[in-house]
C-alpha cells in the first residue's frame, strides 16, 4: 500500500475491524483520541491522564480503555478520568390529598404527579433513574362537550339528548362539583359528492314534507357551561340535516374540537369529548372524491362557531388526530350504535385514551353510556413522552395496585385504578453519545388525558473534568500545533504525531522509514504498525486485548507460551513475549509452581520419602511408587497383609514365623489391649493410623493397628483376644426343617381343598342350568321306555 495513502488513512482514523472487535472493548474500538470522545464511548470506559501512561508504538487511543484493564496497565486510580451521572429535582410537590367536601381547590392547585421538574445529567451508555408518582384525585373538574351527528338517520336520537344537559349535570355531581358541558354538531363537507349542491337540496336536504336544516360540516353550538338548562334549550333548537352518502365528515369535527380551545372553552382539567352517531366516517384521501387535495393543516377555522374550511381541506387522518388530542389532552368517548361497534373498536385500538359505548337506537342510554365510559378511561393511566432527542432512550417500569409489576410496553401503563389510589412509575433514561444540536435538551412525561407533566432538563457529558484545564497552542505540543488536555495532545487540523509534530501534508521519505526500522534487515514496524512522522504506530488487533508495543512494534502480549491452552498456564502475563510469572510460580509458561503443599503425603512427607518435589509434583524416585504424592504401590502386599505374620507371632504365638518370631518381628513396640475401643484412633494421634483386621489359620479374627510415629518408631497396638467363629446350633435347625416341611404340607392341602371346592360348585352351578333349560315334562321318566310293542295291521279296517 501506498505509504501516503496509509499515512491519510490514519489521519482520517479510517479503520476497519472485524465482527469479533466490534463486539468486543467498546472503549478500545472507539479509537478515541481525547478523553470526550473516550466517555461518550460508554459507562464502562475511562481515560488515563498520566502524561507518561503510554508506552513506546501505543497510540493515544490505548489511553481509553475500561477502568480495570487502565489500573493493571499501570495507570493510577487517581490519574483516571470517569465522570459519572447525576440526578437533581427541582420540584417536587406532593400530590394532592383534598377529598369532596373539603376546601375547594382551582384546577392549576391540584397535584396528582410527582416530582413536576427535575434535571438528569447522562453520561453515555449510564441510564438514570427516577420514581414517578400518580394519585387520582378526587373531586377533580370535569369538561365534557357533546358532538353529535345531525344527519337525517340521527332525527330520534336528537330528541333524547335535548334534555341530557340537566340529567348529566345531576349524574356527573356524583362525580364531581365541577362539571362543565358543551354541545356541536356535524353532518358533512359541504360540496359533491357527500351532500346534494342543487339550491334547493342546499335549503333542504330532505325528501317529503321533512322540514331539515340546510346541511353544514361543523357547528359550535353551546361553549362548555355549568348551565345544564342553557344546554337543554339550544339543543332544542337544532334541526336534522342530511347528506347523501353513509360516511359522515365526523373527523373534521372532532379536530376543531380538539384545537379551537378558546372557542370551545376548554380549561386545564380532565377533558372529556363524547362522539356520538350512527354512521362510518371519511378520512384523509376521501376529500379527492369532491375535488379537495390539501391535506388537513390541523388549525382552528371557526367563524362564527361555524368550520368555513370542510371545502378547501381535506379529512384529517388518524394519526394526525391522534397527535391533536393527546396535545390537547382530549380523551375521547365513541357512542355509537351496535351496527358501527366493530368498525369503532379498531378505532379505539389506534387512539390512547378512549372509549366505545354502544348507543341505543334512540340514545336513550346515553348518561349510562358516558358515566361508565369515564370511569373506566379515568381508571387506566398511560404515560407518554414527548420526541425523545437522537441517541436518547427511556424505558418504564410500572408498578400497580397489588404489587404488579411491568415493564416493556406495558410498564408505561397501570389499571384499575381508583380514587386515591397511588401507582408508582420507575423511569430510565439512557442515553448514547452527545447529541449535535446541543448539550442541553428538555423531554416531558405526561399521563394521557391530563394537563399535568414532568419536564426533564438533560445535560449531557462530553468533555471531561480535565477539559477544563486544557492549554490550547501547548508548548508540550511541538511549538504549540495542538492543545495539550487531559494528558495528551490533541493537534490542530493539519497536525498529526502523538506531539503533533508532523504535518499531515508532509510526504513520507526514506529517512522516515529508517527510524521506523529496527535495522536494515527488518521490515517497517516489524510489519505490526504504520510508520508516522518516523514513528511507529501499532496496529490493532481483532481481540481488542491482544496489543502490539515497543518502538518497532516488535513486542506483543500474545505470542507467549502457553499451558493448558492458557496464556502463560494462567499465572502471569505475557510483556514482549516474554512470560512474567506471578509469585510462587516460574518457569517459561509459568506453569511450574515453587509452592510444595502439594507434594506432602498424608504421613506429613514431602513425596512421602520416596521422590522429589518438582514444579508441584511428585517424582517418585522409587519405581514401585506412585501417584501425585508417591504413596501408591500397586505391586506392594498392603501394610496390614505385611505386618500379619509378625503380629500373630508376637501377640499369639502362632503363625508361620511363630519359630523365628524374635530375630524377624521385633522391628515394632507392641502394645496390648482388651477390646477394639481401646485401639488408637485416626484422629487421636498426630500421624497416621492402620487399622487392620486378619484371620489365622482357625478362622479367627484377630484386630491391630500399624503406624509410624513423630520420632518414626513403629508401634502396634493389638487386641489381645481372637474372636473365633462359634459352632452351629443342629437342635434349631432340625426343628425349623420339620416345622417348615410340616406348614409346606399343610399349605398344599388347603390349596388342594380349596380348588376342589371350587370345581364342585362350579359343576353344581352348571347342573342347575341345565335344569332350568329342560323342555320335557317333569312328571314324566324322560329314561323311561315300555316294555309293551304295538303292532297295527294296516289291512285291518275295523270290522
Amino acid at each position: 500500500m501506498d505509504l501516503k495513502l496509509l499515512l491519510l488513512s490514519t489521519l482520517l482514523g479510517v479503520f476497519s475491524y472485524s465482527n469479533a472487535q466490534k463486539e468486543g472493548n467498546e472503549c478500545i474500538n472507539a479509537n478515541a483520541k481525547y478523553c470526550g470522545e473516550c466517555i461518550q464511548a460508554g459507562a464502562k470506559c475511562g481515560w488515563c491522564k498520566d502524561p507518561n501512561f503510554l508506552k513506546q508504538g501505543e497510540t493515544v487511543s490505548t489511553r481509553c480503555d475500561e477502568l480495570q484493564s487502565l489500573i493493571k496497565r499501570g495507570c493510577d486510580e487517581q490519574m483516571i478520568e470517569n465522570p459519572h451521572g447525576e440526578r437533581r429535582i427541582l420540584k417536587n410537590k406532593m400530590v394532592t390529598n383534598r377529598r369532596k367536601g373539603q376546601d375547594k381547590l382551582k384546577p392549576e392547585e391540584i397535584t396528582q404527579i410527582q416530582p413536576q421538574k427535575l434535571n438528569l445529567t447522562l453520561r453515555s451508555g449510564e441510564p438514570q433513574t427516577f420514581d414517578l408518582k400518580f394519585k387520582r384525585a378526587e373531586d377533580y373538574p370535569i369538561d365534557l362537550y357533546y358532538l353529535m351527528d345531525l344527519s337525517y338517520s340521527m332525527k330520534d336520537d336528537l330528541e333524547n339528548v335535548k334534555n341530557l344537559g340537566t340529567s348529566l349535570m345531576v349524574e356527573m355531581s356524583k362525580i364531581t362539583s365541577d362539571f362543565r358541558i358543551g354541545f356541536g354538531s356535524f353532518v358533512e363537507k359541504t360540496v359533491m359528492p357527500y351532500i346534494s349542491t342543487t339550491p334547493a337540496k342546499l335549503r333542504n336536504p330532505c325528501t317529503g314534507d321533512q322540514n331539515c336544516t340546510s346541511p353544514f360540516s361543523y357547528k359550535n353550538v353551546l361553549k362548555l357551561t355549568s348551565d345544564g338548562k342553557r344546554f337543554n334549550t339550544l339543543v332544542g333548537q337544532q334541526h336534522i340535516s342530511g347528506n347523501l352518502d353513509s360516511p359522515e365528515g365526523g373527523f373534521d369535527a372532532i379536530m376543531q374540537v380538539a384545537v379551537c380551545g378558546d372557542q370551545i372553552g376548554w380549561r386545564n382539567v380532565t377533558r372529556l369529548l363524547v362522539f356520538s352517531t350512527d354512521a362510518g366516517f371519511h378520512f384523509a384521501g376521501d376529500g379527492k372524491l369532491g375535488g379537495i387535495v390539501l391535506p388537513n393543516d390541523g388549525k382552528c377555522h371557526l367563524e362564527n362557531n361555524v368550520y368555513t374550511m370542510s371545502h378547501y381541506y381535506d379529512y384529517p387522518s388518524i394519526a394526525h388526530l391522534v397527535q391533536k388530542l393527546s396535545d390537547n389532552n382530549i380523551q375521547t368517548i365513541f357512542a355509537v350504535t351496535e351496527e358501527f361497534q366493530p368498525v369503532y373498536q379498531e378505532l379505539k385500538n389506534l387512539i390512547p385514551k378512549s372509549a366505545v359505548g354502544t348507543l341505543s337506537a334512540n340514545s336513550s342510554n346515553v348518561i349510562n353510556l358516558i358515566i361508565d365510559a369515564y370511569n373506566s378511561l379515568s381508571s387506566e393511566v398511560i404515560l407518554e413522552n414527548s420526541k425523545l432527542p437522537e441517541g436518547v432512550t427511556i424505558a418504564y417500569t410500572s408498578r400497580c395496585k397489588n404489587g404488579v409489576i411491568s415493564e416493556g410496553e406495558n410498564g408505561r401503563r397501570c389499571s384499575n385504578i381508583s380514587i386515591g389510589d397511588e401507582v408508582t412509575f420507575s423511569i430510565s433514561v439512557t442515553s448514547k453519545g452527545c447529541p449535535k444540536k446541543g448539550k442541553h435538551e428538555t423531554i416531558k412525561i405526561k399521563p394521557l388525558g391530563f394537563t399535568e407533566e414532568v419536564e426533564i432538563t438533560l445535560h449531557f457529558l462530553c468533555e471531561c473534568e480535565c477539559h477544563k484545564e486544557a492549554v490550547k497552542n501547548s508548548e508540550l505540543c511541538h511549538f504549540g500545533n495542538g492543545t495539550y488536555e487531559c494528558g495528551a495532545c490533541k493537534c490542530n487540523e493539519g497536525r498529526v504525531g502523538r506531539q503533533c509534530e508532523c504535518s499531515s501534508n508532509d510526504v513520507a521519505t526514506e529517512d522516515m522509514d529508517r527510524t521506523c526500522r529496527k535495522d536494515n534487515g527488518t521490515d517497517i514496524c516489524s510489519n505490526n504498525g504504520d510508520c508516522v512522522c518516523g514513528t511507529c504506530e501499532c496496529k490493532k488487533r481483532d481481540n481488542p486485548e491482544e496489543r502490539y508495543s515497543g518502538q518497532y512494534c516488535e513486542c506483543d502480549n500474545f505470542n507467549c507460551d502457553r499451558s493448558g491452552n492458557k496464556l502463560c498456564g494462567g499465572h502471569g502475563r505475557c510483556e514482549c513475549r516474554v512470560c512474567v510469572c506471578d509469585p510462587m510460580w516460574t518457569g517459561s509458561a509459568c506453569d511450574c509452581s515453587l509452592d510444595n503443599t502439594t507434594c506432602m503425603a498424608s504421613n506429613k512427607q514431602i513425596c512421602n520419602g520416596r521422590g522429589i518435589c518438582e514444579c508441584g509434583t511428585c517424582k517418585c524416585t522409587d519405581p514401585k511408587f506412585q501417584g501425585p504424592t508417591c504413596e501408591t504401590c500397586p505391586t506392594c502386599p498392603g501394610v496390614c497383609t505385611q505386618q500379619k505374620e509378625c503380629v500373630q507371632c508376637r501377640a499369639f504365638g502362632t503363625g508361620e514365623k511363630k519359630d523365628v518370631c524374635e530375630q524377624k518381628c521385633s522391628y515394632f513396640n507392641l502394645i496390648k489391649v482388651k477390646d477394639r475401643d481401646k485401639l488408637p484412633q485416626p484422629n487421636d494421634a498426630s500421624y497416621p493410623v492402620v487399622h487392620c483386621k486378619e484371620r489365622d489359620a482357625n478362622d479367627c479374627w484377630f484386630y491391630y493397628t500399624y503406624a509410624v510415629n513423630n520420632n518414626t518408631q513403629k508401634e502396634v497396638h493389638v487386641v489381645d483376644t481372637l474372636d473365633c467363629p462359634a459352632g452351629p446350633d443342629i437342635i434349631p435347625i432340625v426343628a425349623g426343617v420339620v416345622a417348615g416341611i410340616v406348614l409346606i404340607g399343610l399349605a398344599l392341602l388347603l390349596i388342594w381343598k380349596l380348588l376342589m371346592i371350587i370345581h364342585d360348585r362350579r359343576e353344581f352351578a352348571k347342573f342347575e342350568k341345565e335344569k332350568m333349560n329342560a323342555k320335557w315334562d317333569t312328571g314324566e321318566n324322560p329314561i323311561y321306555k315300555s316294555a309293551v310293542t304295538t303292532v297295527v295291521n294296516p289291512k285291518y279296517e275295523g270290522k
